[in-house]
């Protein structure tokens, strides 16, 4: 019987992980990967792509906001939606004639990473023991990486065919969806736990710091996920070795599975502080020295590494903080991690063209490492703020 539950357990575990690498690195975040080929094929004007991306962000919040409050009672749902809106995205984008029909399924495919966070939290959450639980979280999360090296293979491979990686993406999506539902099995009698299913004024006070935090961060890191690419090119970069880029930071993510044995210890303060600083020098090297190829690229395993850590250091917190809300933290954090991308992408896109790469990301690895700091500066009131909040089941 327990050996039956662990293979049940690393089923749920490596399924999970498969649906993040799905929703976010072969849906959400490859449109920028392959955006220059779309844009050539369906003549789609560089100010439209943005508004698309930001549009994208949105829809992604919306679904975020859906796990934020239908996780904790329909998480098997909120996986099935995230599988349908993201093999639907992935699918009418390699099928669209146009760019509006593009743009459209776009938006659509950028929901599924917004609704599979907060309901692979929870499924974790109830299925996953206490000591193990934090690791966990940590391995599921890490997805983004090995999505994003499959989507920079997929790229090296298929491009300029970009509607058959869009396909593989959504054929992929279906499968991967049905396996999260196949390993989670039936929900417990006992599962639903008792409380409120949404947190309460408490519990925001508690996470104010660190929502300013994650806001930060998105708004630093959105320097290498929107302008990355494009910098390399700008810089001389062969296609090849643009693509890389993706690639590699997509190996930096997937570290992150081997890594959160050593890394699982630590406090979610620590982490955080750590793998925010790594992230900001990351950005720093990318900015300063985008001409040296070799350079950049392993400047981007550092991003992937950080960045992936990072959002696992956010899931870890909330749960420290509270851990009934868990999946709801999850939720609120990723949603204004990725405002904080939207604001950062529109104004540092000003600021790159107006003062050049190495000041833009400068200032978004300034932007990066503020937001470290500041979480250690106000690790005391946050204890307070903690103190006051009820315990777990309460």
């Amino acid at each position: 019987m327990k050996r039956s539950f662990s293979l049940r357990r690393a089923a749920l575990l490596g399924s999970g992980l498969a649906l993040i690498a799905v929703t976010y690195g072969l849906v959400r975040l490859a449109f920028g990967l392959f955006l220059p080929d779309v844009q050539r094929d369906l003549d789609l004007e560089a100010t439209a792509a943005g508004w698309v991306s930001a549009a994208a962000s949105a829809c992604y919040c919306v679904g975020a906001l859906a796990g934020f409050v239908l996780a904790r009672s329909h998480a098997r749902a909120l996986v099935l939606s995230a599988a349908v809106t993201a093999a639907a995205g992935a699918l009418g984008m390699a099928a669209s004639s146009g760019a509006v029909l593009f743009s459209i399924a776009a938006v659509v495919g950028s929901a599924s990473a917004g609704l599979a966070s907060p309901s692979l939290v929870r499924l974790v959450e109830e299925r996953v023991s206490a000591p193990g639980r934090a690791r966990a979280q940590a391995f599921v999360n890490a997805g983004t990486g090995p999505g994003s090296v499959v989507a920079g293979v997929l790229a090296l491979l298929l491009l300029p065919d970009w509607r058959t990686a869009w396909a593989v993406s959504g054929v992929a999506a279906v499968l991967v969806g049905a396996a999260v539902l196949v390993a989670a099995g039936r929900r417990d009698e006992h599962d639903g736990g008792r409380g409120p299913s949404t947190p309460g004024r408490r519990w925001s006070r508690a996470h104010a710091r660190l929502l300013v935090v994650a806001l930060l961060y998105g708004a630093g890191t959105a320097s290498v996920w929107t302008f990355g690419r494009s910098t390399l090119v700008d810089a001389g970069a062969s296609t090849v070795t643009s693509v890389l880029l993706w690639l590699t930071v997509g190996v930096g993510g997937a570290a992150v599975t081997v890594t959160s044995r050593r890394t699982a210890g630590l406090r979610a303060r620590t982490m955080w502080l750590v793998t925010a600083l790594v992230t900001a020098a990351a950005v720093a090297v990318e900015g300063v020295v985008p001409a040296s190829g070799a350079v950049s690229l392993a400047a981007g395993v550092v991003f992937g590494w950080g960045y992936t850590a990072a959002t696992g250091a956010l899931i870890a917190w909330t749960t420290e903080i509270a851990p009934e809300h868990a999946a709801a933290g999850t939720s609120v954090l990723f949603v204004v991690l990725v405002l904080g991308q939207a604001v950062g992408a529109a104004g540092l896109g000003a600021v790159l063209d107006a003062a050049g790469p190495a000041v833009a990301f400068l200032l978004a690895a300034a932007v990066t490492a503020i937001g470290a700091v500041g979480s250690v500066r106000s690790r005391r009131s946050q204890e307070r703020a903690e103190l006051d909040l009820p315990v777990a089941g309460a």
